[in-house]
Parts: C-alpha cells; structure tokens; sequence
C-alpha cells in the first residue's frame, strides 16, 4: 500500500513539474535560510558552556554612581578585590585575577610581533576554566614569576619546527619571560581568547605595574572570576557586597558604598546581556539572536504558506480522482494517508536539497556575520533535527487540509462535475498571500531602515577631521626623543602635523567618578560627577581641527599647563553648571591629586561610536610615559609619499618595534561592522523572503490563468484587449499585496523604532521608506503575475476554445 502511495505522488511530482519546482525549490531555500540561522544562533547560546564549571563561574563588575548622574558600569574592577573576596566570603572556592595588555612580544631584536590578547593570570585560572595544556602543567606553569605560555597557533610564529618549552622572549623590551608551557587556543565562543598568559607575579615589577598598584583600589583594570559550589545561589554575596567595599575601602565624609558598587555576572550571560565598559572582546547581543530567530521562522513560514497554497489550489484538480477510489472502495482514512505521505515525500526532497544549499551558503554566512559556523555533533544534528521537524510539520500541516476537504467528497456529486472549489479555500489562500507579502514588506522596511541609519552614521559630522590620519602606537621610550621624531617628520611636507593621546578617536574612553571640587567667582563647591579623561598634548587639537569655543587651547608657552591647566568639552561645562563655555573658564577644578584651571572650552565632538552619547570630557596634559597613541596628519596630495617618510622616521628611531599603522577613517568604520553584516544580512534574507513569496504568487498566477483559460478565450473573441485581460487577471492579487503592506507597516514601524533606540545617534522613521517598500512590493508582484497574464492574454483564442 505505503509503495503504491509513493508510485503516485512520484506520478503526480512528474507530471506537474513546474508546480512540483516552486514548493519543493521554495521549501528548500526557507529550510537553508532557517538551518543558517539555527547554526548561528546555537553558536550564539553556547559562548562559554564548554567549561567544565560553566554554571558556577561568576565574573566581578564595578559600578560608580552620582547625583543626577548616569551610572558608569564596568567589566573590571581593582587589583586587590579578588583576593579580599576569597578570604571574606567562604562559598568563593577560588578566585583568580587577569590584566588584559597589548604588547610587543620579541623572539630576538630582529623577530617581534604586536600583539592584541597578553593576558597576565594567576595560577588559580587553570582551577576555575577549563584550559588544555599540550605541554606543562597547570599546578606549575603560572607560579613563577617571568614566565609565559602561548597558544598552539602562536608556536609555529615564534618557533618554528622547535621545541617552545625553555624558550625565552621578551615583553615591552622590558623583562624576559620564560616559556613554561603551550595550551590550545580557545574556541570561538568564548568571551575572551587569549593567545598569551603571563604569569600574574611578574607584574610586582615596577617596570611593568608595580607591587604598590596592585594594592590600589582605584585602578579598576583588572577582570575578576569567582569560582562557587554547585548551584549555590549568589544572592546572599550580592548582598553583604556593600558592606564589603565599606569594610576595606577608607573614603572620606561618606560610605564607599554610597557613590560605588560590586556585582556579579554568571559567566554563561556575559556574551549575549553584558555591555559594559572595559568589556575584553566586543560581546553579541541577544536582540539580535531573538531577530533572527524571527527572520528565521518568517521566511520558514513563507516557504510553508507557499506550500499549503499550491497544495490547496491544486487539490480541486484531483476531485475526480478522489471520487473514482471511493467507489472502488477506497475509506477517507486511506485517502488521507496518500494525501500526507504525498506533502511528506516532497518536504523528504526539500530537506535533502536544503542541507547541500546550507553547506554551499555557509561560507558566505561567515563572511557575513564574522563567525565561524560549521556543523558539528553538537550543533548540527540539534539545528538540523529542529528544520527537519519544522518540515515534518510542515509536511503534516500542509497535507492536512486537501486531505480532509477532498476525502469528504461524495463521489456521485465528483464524477457528475458537480464539485466547485470551496469559498474557503479561496479565501485561505488569499490570507496565506496577504500573510507572506506582510511579512517580506517587513523584512525590506527593515532592511531599508538600517541601511539609511548606517548611512546617517557615516554622513553625519563629527566634529572633529579623520581624513588622512594615521594612528601607531606610542612608545614610551620614544619620549626622551620625542621632539626630535616629530621634527624629523614635520621636516617633509607630506606630514603635517604629529600628536600624543593617551586614547585616539575611535577607541574606548576611560571613564571615571568622583567629588570635584570646583571655584569659580569666589564661590567653592563639590560636585559629585561622571566624566571621560583624555590625555592629550598641544598638538592634538590643530590635528583633529577641533573648534575651540572659549579661552585657548593647551601650548608650549605655558609650562604650567602640564600640571595646572585643563580643557573642557561642551558636555563638560553643563555637567558642571556653568551657563556658558565662558563662564567655566579661569574656574579651578581640583580632582584627584591636580588642581588646575579650565583654560579653553572645547566644541563636542564625536570621539566613540555614536551608540554613545558625548559625555562629560576633562581634557589634561599627562606624563609623557602615559601616552599611548600617535597620531599623524599627513598631506592628502600624496599619501603614498606621506606613508614611507612615516615609516623611514619609525625605523630610524625605533628599530626595535614593529611599524603598525591605522587609518582613522577606517577605524571609525569598523566602529559599525556589526551594524553592517547586519545590513548585509537583512537584504540577504530578504531577498529570500521575496523570492519565495514571488515563487508562490507565480504558481497561484499560473494555476489562476489556467482555471481561466476559456473565459480569456472567450473576452478575446469578444474583443478584449492584451492590457484588458491583463488588468483582470493581476488586479485580485495586486489588492491582496496592497493589504499586506498596510497591515506590515505597523509590525515594521514598531521593530524597527525598537532597534534604532541602540542608538544615541539616529536617522528618524520616515514614511518615505514605507511608502517605497510598499512600491518595490508591488512592483514585484505586478511583474511576478504579469508575466503569465501576459502569457495568457496573447494566446490564440481558438486553442482555448476548441474543446467547447
């Protein structure tokens, strides 16, 4: 029986080959585009899980809060809290310290690298996260100071076809480490992947940190794990932390706990929910899961409408044939298993066509996200079985309604003729139509909205000029030699101007809080204020043509701007209370150990990514061993020259450090990369949603053209006209596009107004991107429908009328 079931649905996928093509093809491209998203979403859930103690790893935050000011939140807190917190509180089994540093790592003076991911750890690390060592051991490797493990990716780099263990390198130039081991390097969903750890004791040399700065509490540098007993609730921690940080911390006139705090974070959250400051990687966001997960179900459930529409269309095809197995004994039961195993082997084919589709698109996928998504036991056979019962349901779901209406048919009515399509059915498929358009205009509005706000970011000024700005990494033993490097580049007219900051434009401020004291007219006052520190020196404000306000900007002609002079953005002197940029200057701020003069109001500008707002900005001269940037402008007539006299004068003065440059420019859109492969993903499954939903209205179109082949014979023979006939037939379906537009814009408007609230920055919602996917929409489905109509209307009358 089940063989002779398969025989017909096998007949019947032959002879109606282009029907068979749209809900097979179409099915297909919804399942891929569904599985693509499955891989990156599981891929997504599972950062960190692949610890052995995943679920009783715990990671310390700080925030520091004021008066009518926003609370400033961070990944890392100060060196000494993580042995504090072990000692006072007894469910911490284990506690364990890292200082993430970009160094220069050297082999010999003639073989050094930058690198991004030096990370200085106790030994304790190897007890809390699951790390595998290919060489050393875990009780040894970091319990001695100088000396450094690295990955297994790192060995083939630093010592080719050698043995790495005893090796030595050199840090900074500064001490010579060790190697004292080799571990894999981290997978992809980790939240920090480390090529280097060094071990934590070396940083009690004063040339690195220093043993009095580990003792500081306001050196908020350094990422904290806790490790506690299996599903112990951390609420009572949580707590007594309050009490904690007034215990050990001495602040004067108030409770530390008052302006400061501590927290904690399951280790399993901080991927998808922790966006805080000094965070060690660029986390995911779980919005953006939950928006795939959406697009993905979306363009699934077009694939699914476009399914049951043709099943539904064609199912008044077979009514004779249904009534011809009744009389030959044929029950309702049997008749429904054929119709179900029929829908069932066409999902069969689909899902085949779907994983090669999966592993042809998956290169792109990554190209596009920045992942690295592949199938694996663990999470292909999970993605896989969820599309593959997605598609069984489909399968089910689509076959159930031809099943019940045709198998219920009377067979003497069928054989008579006198069977017509149900209203129902007609008006299934049209809310299937209007459904599936509904969806695809949500999915363009939604790509069109991003686009437009990446395009806002780009175009909208920043008040302060990126062209032609290269940024290097600023060595401190440059200082002794400063004014000479810099002479030597300013002496070609290529480069035309050389700065110092500790941060450059692009990168994360540090942000701080604290009492200011502020004098101004005589009158004294503290304030308790959130602000962002720049160090920068007299040449960074002509570099970046910031506009100066009021007052002046810092200048070699006042030695004492180096200790008794500060600057101030717009944000700045409102945070303060000042009604004007020339009322805050002569003020005298006193914070921390300095007590200077606002000398110069600075207009705001744009120094971070425009998901922030501009913040509060003391500007100060600092030490020249705390810069950490160069910046140089170079002459925009001739960069390549501009490039090699940078690169010649770097050499010349440091030999001993790699020649690494950035463009400004370039760095500032990275800023958005993710908003971009975002985009880049919207039209991508978009497109997919409208291809599929077009591959629907065409074989509705073309079933619709052919129930009405005589009626159009007979209009032409009385007369009708191509575009007549044409109207007539495009004119039901044009409505049902326009109905899913107006109910899509709504859904789009309010997911859309959603996402850009990300954004401190953003372009409003304007009915012009409405009313333009609205017209892409129809545009498509009028060429869709056309094409067939078209088909029909030009055809000779008499073939369609012969059989009369």
């Amino acid at each position: 029986m089940l063989l002779n079931y398969f025989k017909i649905a096998l007949r019947n996928l032959l002879r109606h080959k282009l029907f068979s093509f749209i809900n097979i093809f179409g099915l297909a491209v919804g399942l891929a585009c569904c599985l693509l998203i499955a891989l990156f979403i599981f891929q997504e859930l599972s950062y960190d899980t692949y610890h052995a103690n995943a679920n009783r790893i715990y990671r310390v935050g700080r925030s520091f809060n004021g008066d009518d000011v926003p609370s400033l939140q961070l990944a890392n807190i100060a060196p000494p809290f993580g042995p504090l917190l072990k000692n006072d509180f007894p469910a911490v089994e284990e506690a364990t310290r890292l200082l993430q540093h970009k160094a220069v790592i050297a082999v010999s003076p003639q073989k050094f690298f930058t690198e991004e991911n030096v990370f200085f750890a106790e030994p304790s690390f190897f007890k809390i996260f699951t790390v595998l060592l290919r060489s050393g051991t875990p009780q040894t490797a970091l319990s001695e100071p100088n000396t450094i493990l690295l990955t297994e990716k790192l060995v083939a780099k630093y010592f080719p076809k050698q043995n790495p263990i005893g090796q030595f390198v050199r840090l900074d130039n500064k001490v010579t480490l060790k190697v004292t081991g080799v571990f894999k390097d981290f997978p992809v969903n980790s939240h920090f992947h480390p090529n280097f750890l060094v071990s934590f004791s070396t940083l009690q040399d004063s040339t690195l940190f220093g043993r009095e700065n580990l003792a500081n509490f306001s050196i908020n540098r350094f990422t904290t794990y806790l490790l506690v007993p299996p599903q112990y609730n951390v609420a009572p921690i949580s707590a007594q932390l309050p009490a904690f940080l007034d215990r050990h911390i001495e602040y004067q006139n108030t409770r530390p706990s008052s302006y400061n705090n501590l927290f904690l974070q399951k280790l399993t959250d901080i991927h998808l929910h922790s966006h805080l400051d000094t965070e060690l990687e660029p986390n995911g966001d779980s919005q953006q899961v939950y928006l795939f997960g959406v697009i993905a179900l979306f363009i699934l459930l077009i694939a699914c409408i476009n399914f049951m529409n043709l099943s539904t269309a064609r199912s008044s095809l077979r009514a004779k044939e249904i009534g011809v197995r009744k009389v030959m004994g044929a029950s309702q039961g049997k008749l429904m298993v054929q119709f179900l195993s029929e829908s069932l082997l066409f999902v069969f084919i689909a899902v085949l066509l779907a994983v090669v589709l999966t592993n042809a698109a998956l290169p792109l996928m990554n190209k596009l996200t920045g992942k690295e998504l592949y199938f694996n036991p663990e999470n292909g056979w999970l993605a896989a079985g969820v599309v593959l019962g997605l598609a069984l349901l489909v399968g089910l779901v689509a076959g159930s309604y031809p099943a019940l209406y045709l198998s219920s048919f009377q067979p003497v009515k069928v054989l008579k003729g006198k069977i017509v399509p149900l209203n129902r059915s007609v008006s299934l498929r049209k809310a299937l139509v209007v459904l599936q358009f509904a969806i695809s205009v949500v999915l363009v509005v939604s790509t069109a909205v991003v686009y437009k706000q990446l395009s806002y970011l780009q175009d909208k000024t920043l008040g302060l000029n990126k062209d032609y700005i290269v940024t290097l990494p600023y060595v401190p033993s440059l200082s002794a030699r400063y004014q000479a490097f810099r002479n030597e580049l300013l002496a070609n007219n290529t480069v035309t101007q050389v700065a110092r900051s500790i941060e450059a434009p692009s990168e994360r401020l540090l942000n701080s809080w604290g009492e200011m004291g502020i004098a101004s007219g005589g009158t004294y006052k503290e304030a308790s204020v959130s602000f962002e520190f720049l160090g920068i020196d007299p040449s960074f404000v002509p570099t970046y043509k910031i506009k100066i306000l009021a007052g002046r900007n810092f200048s070699e002609a006042y030695p004492t701007d180096s200790t008794k002079a500060f600057l101030l953005n717009e944000s700045g002197v409102k945070a303060l209370g000042f009604k004007s940029p020339q009322q805050a200057l002569g003020s005298t701020i006193d914070y921390g150990d300095r007590q200077a003069k606002v000398v110069g109001v600075l207009s705001d500008f744009h120094f971070e990514s425009m998901h922030q707002k501009i913040k509060p900005l003391l500007f100060m001269i600092p030490a020249s061993s705390d810069f950490r940037y160069l910046s140089v402008k170079l002459a925009g007539a001739d960069l390549k020259s501009g490039m090699a006299q940078l690169e010649k004068t770097w050499k010349q003065f440091l030999p001993d450090y790699p020649f690494e440059y950035a463009f400004l420019d370039q760095k500032f859109g990275r800023l958005y990369a993710a908003e971009q492969r975002q985009g880049l993903l919207f039209t991508l499954f978009a497109g997919m949603a409208i291809l599929i939903a077009c591959l629907g209205l065409f074989g509705l179109a073309t079933f619709a053209t052919e129930q009405r082949t005589k009626e159009i014979g007979i209009r032409k023979v009385l007369g009708a006209s191509i575009g007549s006939i044409v109207a007539l037939l495009s004119k039901d379906f044009l409505k049902l596009v326009l109905l899913a537009n107006l109910l899509a814009w709504p859904i789009a408007w309010y997911g859309m107004h959603r996402w850009l609230q990300d954004f401190a920055y953003r372009t409003p919602l304007s009915w012009s991107t409405f009313g333009l996917a609205t017209l892409l929409a129809v545009v498509i489905a009028v060429l869709t429908v056309s094409f067939q109509a078209i088909k029909a209307a030009i055809a000779n009358p008499v073939e369609a009328l012969r059989n009369e």
